[in-house]
């Protein structure tokens, strides 16, 4: 099965800042400056992959500034250890796994939704090769795609909807995944693999 990422084929890998470091550590000496230049840079990546995971723009939001605010409060703990990028999507994605637990998500009836992603998406070979430019109910066939792949991520769970948000639709490399989730690229690729299974099981009687 093609993979769920045909809607983002904008997605760019981490996007790996040689000046990050000095940032930081400007930032850790009290330039509230360097780190809305940090924020500025990450702000887009870190609300997408928390508005995949929540399907709620007003909680992408909220959860966003807060990922962003604890970063601040954490800051002097950063050692280096990993890239600032990575240490920060584990916040955002700790925090947003906090949220989706105490709102119980994961029996919402709404999945990520796909209507905000690039615009690009919507001209991706796979989707164009699904729903023909030469087909005048093209609109409402790409609708009813984006319902069924709304409904199938959703029944996801949270470890496989992760992979899938942070791979497939984000556009991180395996190695970098494993570094956020503090696991190996062997467990990510596996759970890509189970989720792009599953993905493909809730979405069969729609791609025959």
């Amino acid at each position: 099965m093609a993979e769920v990422a045909a809607t983002t084929a904008a997605a760019t890998e981490a996007p790996l800042q040689p000046d990050d470091l000095a940032l930081v550590q400007r930032a850790q000496a009290g330039d509230e400056g360097a780190f809305d230049e940090l924020v500025q840079r990450y702000q887009r990546q870190i609300y997408g992959v928390i508005y995949h995971m929540t399907s709620h723009h007003e909680d992408a939001d909220d959860l966003t500034q807060d990922a962003f605010v604890k970063a601040w409060q954490a800051l002097k703990n950063f050692k280096g250890d990993s890239s600032f990028f990575t240490w920060l999507y584990r916040i955002a994605i700790n925090r947003t796994l906090n949220h989706l637990k105490q709102r119980n998500y994961r029996n919402s009836k709404h999945g990520p939704s796909l209507n905000d992603l690039d615009a690009e998406a919507e001209h991706h070979p796979d989707l164009v090769a699904l729903v023909s430019d030469q087909t005048p109910r093209r609109a409402v066939a790409l609708e009813e795609l984006k319902e069924k792949l709304n409904a199938a991520m959703q029944r996801l769970s949270e470890n496989h909807r992760i992979v899938v948000t942070l791979h497939d639709i984000q556009g991180l490399p395996h190695d970098e995944i494993a570094a956020i989730l503090k696991c190996n690229t062997a467990t990510v690729r596996t759970r890509l693999f189970y989720a792009r299974q599953q993905l493909q099981g809730l979405l069969s009687d729609y791609l025959k």
